[in-house]
C-alpha cells in the first residue's frame, strides 16, 4: 500500500515538473515570472481546501457534491457575522460547515444512503440558505483592510491564505500518514466489511470525514469571501468540477482507500500552473479546458493500466500457488 501511495504521489509532481516545463519552453519570461507564480499559490489556496474536502470523502469511498454550495454559504455567514470581528465570522462559517459535513454523514451511515443523493440535497440546500440569509443580495465586508492582509505576500509568493491551505494539508497528510484515525479511514475506504471485521467504527470514520470535510470547504469559502470584501448567494465558479479533477489528477481513487493529501495538494499545483500559465500566455479559456482534459484522460489511462497490471500480478500469484498446491 505505500509504495502504491508513494508511486501515486511521484507521478503527480512529475507531472507536475513536466508541465511547468513544457510552458516554460513555450516562453519563460511569463511562465516564470513573481506575477504568474503569484497567480499559481492564490489559486492554490481557493482551491486548494474545496480539493482536500473532496479527495478525503472520496477516500471513505463517498462523494460530497455539497462543497460549492457550502463554499457559497459559509462564505456569506462569515461576512455576515464578522462584520465586526473577523474571527467571529470564520468561527460561524466552520460551525455552517460542521454542522453540514455531520447532517450529511448521519444520514448516509445511518440510513445507508447514497452520499451521491444526499449530499446533492446538501447542494441545493445550502445554495438556497445562502440566498436567503444574505437576502439575494451582494454583502460588503466592511473591514476593508482584511483582503490586503490575507492576499499580501508575506513568504515569497506565499499569502497569508495561501498560507492557512497549505497547512490543511500538512496536518491532513500528518494525520493519514501518522496516526490511528487516518491509518482507520484508508482502511473504511479500501474494504469497509473488513475494517468493520478489524475493529474499525467505520460509520464514525465517514460522518467525521464528513464534518471535516464541510469545515475544510467552509474555511475556504469564509477566506475567499474576506478577501473579495464581499459575499453573494450566487458563487463566481463551481468549485467542484475543478476540486474533482485535481483529486483525481493527485491520484485518489474513486474505489476509495487509495491516495494521500499530498497527492492531493499536487494534483490543485497542476491545475493552477495549467490555469495561470496558460493565462499568461494569452489563451482562449476553452482551450485551456481542453488542456485539462487532457491531463485527466492521461491520468486516467495510467490508472488504468495500473489498476490492470495488479489484477494480472494477483491472478498470477493464485496461479502459481494452486500449482504449488498440486
Amino acid at each position: 500500500m505505500r509504495t502504491m501511495l508513494s508511486n501515486r504521489i511521484v507521478r503527480v509532481y512529475l507531472l507536475l515538473l513536466a508541465t511547468v516545463a513544457i510552458l516554460a519552453v513555450v516562453d519563460g519570461n511569463r511562465i516564470l515570472s513573481e506575477s504568474t507564480v503569484y497567480a499559481v499559490m492564490q489559486q492554490f489556496a481557493t482551491l486548494g481546501p474545496v480539493a482536500l474536502a473532496l479527495g478525503l470523502t472520496i477516500l471513505v469511498r463517498n462523494f460530497d457534491l455539497s462543497v460549492g454550495g457550502v463554499v457559497a454559504l459559509s462564505g456569506c455567514v462569515a461576512v455576515i457575522a464578522g462584520a465586526t470581528n473577523p474571527w467571529l465570522g470564520l468561527l460561524a462559517a466552520l460551525a455552517t460547515g460542521a454542522a453540514f459535513g455531520f447532517v450529511q454523514g448521519s444520514l448516509i451511515v445511518k440510513l445507508n444512503l447514497s452520499s451521491i443523493g444526499v449530499t446533492l440535497g446538501g447542494l441545493l440546500t445550502a445554495t438556497g440558505l445562502a440566498y436567503v440569509v444574505t437576502g439575494n443580495r451582494e454583502i460588503a465586508l466592511p473591514l476593508r483592510d482584511i483582503p490586503a492582509l490575507l492576499d499580501q505576500p508575506l513568504w515569497g509568493p506565499l499569502s497569508l491564505r495561501c498560507f492557512v491551505a497549505v497547512v490543511l494539508f500538512a496536518i491532513a497528510a500528518l494525520a493519514i500518514s501518522l496516526t490511528r484515525p487516518g491509518r482507520d479511514l484508508l482502511a473504511s475506504g479500501s474494504d469497509p466489511k473488513a475494517a468493520m471485521v478489524a475493529g474499525v467504527r467505520v460509520g464514525t470514520v465517514v460522518t467525521a470525514t464528513f464534518v471535516i470535510a464541510g469545515m475544510c470547504s467552509a474555511i475556504g469559502g469564509a477566506l475567499l469571501s474576506f478577501s473579495l470584501a464581499a459575499a453573494s448567494p450566487t458563487p463566481l465558479s463551481n468549485p467542484l468540477v475543478p476540486a474533482a479533477a485535481a483529486a483525481i489528477i493527485g491520484g485518489v481513487s474513486f474505489r476509495g482507500g487509495r491516495g494521500h493529501p499530498i497527492g492531493i495538494a499536487g494534483g490543485v499545483l497542476v491545475l493552477a500552473v495549467l490555469q495561470s500559465g496558460l493565462t499568461a500566455l494569452g489563451v482562449d479559456p476553452f482551450v485551456q479546458d481542453v488542456v485539462t482534459g487532457a491531463v485527466l484522460l492521461i491520468v486516467g489511462l495510467l490508472d488504468g493500466l495500473d489498476f490492470r497490471r495488479r489484477s494480472n500480478d494477483v491472478q498470477r500469484r493464485f496461479h502459481l500457488g494452486a500449482f504449488r498446491a498440486r
